[in-house]
């Protein structure tokens, strides 16, 4: 218990004494890539985004921001339940929306989160000989995303993010109804990339 007290009270130190520290100005935009992985299929994709700083007077405090897109597209073969063979389906999964951030300056970390809302498009097309049709839809969603850029690097700031995105529940029903796998209402993902700060 008294080690605990002390992590704390050090902790504490070092975030009193980072914010009396004057702080460089913080960039205005930001544009970077991303690598990402969730847990559905697709299961890999690329992402892109642009951000803003806001309000960057703020001591530690940094707001922004952001407006992303990203792609996941995969091609792979199905057998479908009370049907006979299989064949090959591609599925083109992107979504793009803008979230507002909100960080904090400790050092060379600069933890972050941040909601938003965008949309989200899934599009699996099968072969014109398909027992089953392509389907495409398109659903409104919101998220909710927890990060960390690292500023050791002049203009470069590397960062990883884990981000929760929840759809209207009934999105691709039409998918699930004709037993064709669909993606999921909600789905999390991390995030790797890197920001171009100017």
């Amino acid at each position: 218990m008294d080690n605990i007290k002390r992590v704390l009270t050090v902790l504490a130190g070092v975030l009193l004494i980072s914010s009396m520290v004057p702080q460089n100005a913080e960039a205005q935009w930001g544009i970077g890539a991303s690598y990402e992985v969730r847990d559905e299929e697709p299961q890999n994709g690329f992402g892109v985004r642009i951000e803003r700083g806001i309000l960057n007077k703020l001591p530690i405090v940094q707001l922004g921001l952001r407006a992303h897109f990203s792609n996941f597209s995969e091609e792979n073969q199905v057998d479908y339940q009370n049907r006979t063979g299989s064949f090959s389906q591609e599925i083109k999964d992107y979504d793009f929306g803008l979230t507002a951030l909100g960080g904090v300056s400790v050092g060379f970390l600069k933890p972050y989160v941040g909601v938003g809302l965008g949309s989200n498009t899934v599009d699996m097309d099968v072969p014109d000989d398909a027992s089953v049709e392509a389907v495409e839809e398109s659903s409104l969603y919101w998220n909710a995303l927890v990060g960390a850029e690292v500023s050791a690097i002049p203009l470069l700031k590397p960062f990883v993010e884990y981000r929760y995105t929840n759809v209207n529940k009934d999105f691709f029903q039409d998918a699930r109804d004709l037993n064709v796998p669909a993606p999921s209402s909600s789905n999390g993902r991390i995030v790797f990339g890197v920001l171009l700060k100017f």
